[in-house]
């Protein structure tokens, strides 16, 4: 892997995850090609995509791009994706990641996730691609009685035919993924999960690197891309992490920026990072995170922020409510 991307995670199977990547929720198909292939001119290898996000189609084009023209090959780079929650029976996994697989013009991904811990009523390619949460739209989530065990077996299959280098899980609490190793023949590679000082998870953090699980972190600035979708909190009293004094006057003290102190505090706690950007400068500048360390008192100081601030949560928008307790 490009050491742009710093020194890389060893995943339980012995292949390497670069430690930053470049998110796809929330690009725009009009500029989703582009942006891959700026990317990968800017020295990105890792790719974090989805069924849901509904771009990768172009994902694949700007990958496409950037293979005619040498600048990579396919080996050097590391692509996810992810298992939609409408794919969740047996006989729906293999023709989900074939999709997939078609959109992103590759033989196989790097890693493929199951999206949510939840299965939703199946809703065929042919009808709606990506189904998103509602059965119909417009309509009610519905979900359908379909055991975790059932869809993660079908995971394995994918990984012993080859389509996917290695499987893993996202967004699952620490006693679903405790349920998922008593029956995994194999145990998942990587659990992505939301984590930012607003929600440290130093628990399921520990939990999955205890159980040989890399861990990829999410929604690295907070609030930021959830501010545009009414999915933060509002009001005087709340403070964008980007925005907040103590980010702000550690990043003066490293001479680096709030953003990338938040995702140095990531990689120092062991995770990998997929932030996303538009700008050309913004996308080095969330690459260079190797030149300099978060002393212990500053990583102990920023996460002294948590407030168990989850902001993608399902009971918001598809009324499930999957974090319950």
């Amino acid at each position: 892997m490009s050491s742009s991307t710093g020194p890389a995670i060893t995943l339980r199977n012995g292949l390497k995850m670069p430690t930053v990547g470049l998110g796809m929720w929330k690009v725009s198909r009009a500029t989703a090609s582009d942006q891959v292939y700026q990317a990968i001119k800017a020295g990105y290898r890792l790719f974090d995509c989805a069924c849901d996000y509904g771009n990768e189609s172009e994902v694949g084009s700007g990958i496409a791009r950037a293979l005619s023209e040498g600048l990579v090959t396919r080996e050097d780079l590391f692509i996810t994706s992810k298992l939609w929650c409408t794919y969740h029976r047996r006989e729906h996994v293999e023709p989900a990641i074939q999709r997939t697989l078609q959109d992103l013009g590759l033989d196989y991904v790097d890693l493929y996730l199951v999206h949510f811990p939840i299965a939703l009523k199946h809703v065929p390619i042919e009808q709606r691609y990506p189904p998103e949460w509602s059965y119909e739209v417009g309509g009610p989530v519905i979900t359908d009685n379909v055991p975790y065990q059932e869809t993660w077996q079908a995971m394995e299959c994918l990984f012993d035919k080859g389509l996917a280098k290695n499987i893993g899980i996202s967004n699952m609490p620490g006693a679903l993924i405790y349920d998922v190793l008593t029956y995994a023949r194999i145990k998942p590679a990587v659990l992505q999960i939301e984590v930012h000082p607003y929600l440290v998870r130093e628990q399921l953090v520990s939990l999955a690197h205890s159980e040989g699980i890399a861990v990829t972190a999410y929604s690295s600035f907070g609030d930021t891309s959830y501010q545009e979708i009414n999915m933060a909190p509002t009001g005087s009293e709340f403070k964008p992490l980007l925005k907040h004094e103590l980010v702000a006057d550690i990043a003066a003290k490293y001479a680096k920026s709030p953003a990338q102190v938040l995702l140095r505090w990531a990689v120092e706690r062991g995770c990998a990072v997929i932030p996303k950007s538009s700008s050309p400068t913004r996308l080095r500048e969330n690459l260079s995170l190797f030149d300099f360390a978060l002393s212990a008192d500053d990583v102990q100081r920023i996460s002294a922020l948590d407030r168990n601030l989850r902001l993608n949560d399902p009971a918001k928008y598809a009324k499930r409510a999957i974090w319950a307790s």
